[in-house]
């Protein structure tokens, strides 16, 4: 909290309404009006945003909030198996320049409501031929050996 990036975006200047409600917003509308009045009300009153442990407070109270957590598992999930399994980025240019592979396994996992076994993302990312390669595994396909 103390980056120039968060400092610029929530200056110590903003109301608490206002911080909360930046917040807010930059995660997607995640608190309920009660939750956004505790939020608020962590700063006591005070007309500014200085005190930096009800900042914190409220920044932990979105982040830990469960709506956002629902909302970021799938896009996390995806982005972990790319870095994992196939060791890069989700637009690498090689590969997809526009992201396309990412969305198509996001869009697939949002579908399946976060089913990660029925999405079969990790299944196909082990058998594909960068993951295979990387470990020189031998794959058995028709009946016929190939080493990739």
């Amino acid at each position: 909290m103390n980056r120039a990036r968060f400092t610029n975006a929530f200056p110590t200047t903003m109301t608490p309404a206002q911080f909360v409600d930046t917040l807010n917003s930059r995660a997607g509308t995640v608190l309920s009006s009660d939750d956004r009045t505790t939020a608020i009300n962590l700063f006591g009153g005070a007309s500014n945003t200085s005190d930096t442990s009800a900042r914190a407070l409220a920044v932990r109270q979105v982040t830990e909030n469960q709506t956002l957590n629902n909302a970021e598992f799938n896009r996390a999930f995806v982005l972990m198996q790319y870095f994992g399994y196939l060791r890069r980025q989700p637009n690498d240019q090689v590969h997809d320049v526009d992201y396309s592979g990412y969305d198509f396994w996001l869009q697939k996992l949002n579908i399946l409501n976060g089913n990660y076994t029925a999405d079969e993302m990790v299944k196909a990312f082990i058998e594909s031929i960068e993951y295979r390669q990387r470990f020189g595994q031998v794959l058995r396909r028709n009946g016929a050996r190939r080493r990739l």
